[in-house]
């Protein structure tokens, strides 16, 4: 019974978050929009992260608020290092989670 409740509550849901394998690396809602800015600009630059889904007209542009392009561009950088000892922090500013964030056409990836 409980396992038919969970299933009916994740297709009104998202079907895709309730199965999920992966992990991802999105921003922390406590953390201030300076912070995760200051974030963004490490991992788009010297963390070489690929941000060009965030950048205007581009599928991962919206919603275009710090956090949504902060949680894209620290997935980004965590996914393609976190082999090499990347941690999913970024000071306090990221946090990890088990529940897909992609939306629409914005994918992001993981590696389980």
């Amino acid at each position: 019974m409980v396992l038919v409740m969970y299933t009916l509550l994740c297709i009104s849901i998202n079907l895709n978050n309730c199965y999920a394998d992966g992990q991802w690396c999105i921003s922390n809602p406590n953390a201030s929009d300076d912070v995760l800015q200051k974030a963004i600009d490490w991992a788009c630059g010297a963390g070489g992260a690929d941000c060009s889904a965030i950048q205007p007209n581009q599928p991962c542009y919206e919603p275009n608020t710090v956090a949504d392009h902060a949680s894209y561009a620290f997935n980004n950088y965590w996914q393609k290092n976190k082999k090499q000892g990347a941690t999913c922090d970024f000071s306090g500013a990221a946090q990890q989670v088990s529940n897909d964030p992609s939306h629409g056409d914005c994918k992001f990836p993981s590696d389980p």
